[in-house]
């Protein structure tokens, strides 16, 4: 799946990975913190984070034993340039962007 927008559009298609970047709208987060409010294995949320980072949503760095992750600002970019295209959607309102990830955040 070579398509950047097919993997951005996969990224987003899952639950899981849309409370991650609801998450990582706050502040960088380490993988630990990421994982703690789902009731999943780390190993699991760390392939769901390879997801986002491959899709460019995300980045991660390592910062001596702990991996960091932190929201690309950009990263949504390429999809709303194609949603324009359709000529029915506005520009992506980041704020409302977040609300929406807020609704899917994990409590």
């Amino acid at each position: 799946m070579s398509d950047p927008l097919t993997q951005v559009f996969s990224a987003l298609a899952d639950p899981t990975r849309r409370a991650i970047l609801g998450m990582l709208l706050e502040d960088d987060m380490a993988v630990t913190d990421v994982a703690q409010p789902f009731g999943i294995s780390l190993a699991a949320v760390s392939r769901h984070l390879g997801v986002l980072a491959r899709a460019g949503l995300i980045q991660q760095e390592r910062r001596g034993r702990v991996v960091w992750c932190k929201l690309d600002p950009d990263a949504l970019r390429g999809a709303s340039v194609w949603m324009q295209g359709f000529g029915q959607f506005d520009a992506i309102d980041l704020d409302l962007l977040e609300r929406l990830l807020d609704r899917h955040r994990p409590a």
